[in-house]
């Protein structure tokens, strides 16, 4: 089965990711900025593990 995916969509759902994120780091300074990436790619890392099962 072939899957498509609409390109308009996903322009839309990156363009609100950028949003989203830009709001949450709109009052910090950069090395916070760098510390809140740092942090949610931690925790996406972890998600990530954490979801795969054991081998």
């Amino acid at each position: 089965m072939k899957t498509t995916t609409n390109r308009t969509d996903l322009v839309k759902i990156m363009r609100e990711i950028r949003d989203k994120f830009s709001i949450e780091i709109m009052d910090m300074t950069f090395d916070q900025e760098k510390e809140y990436i740092k942090n949610q790619l931690a925790e996406l890392k972890l998600k990530k593990h954490s979801s795969q099962p054991a081998v």
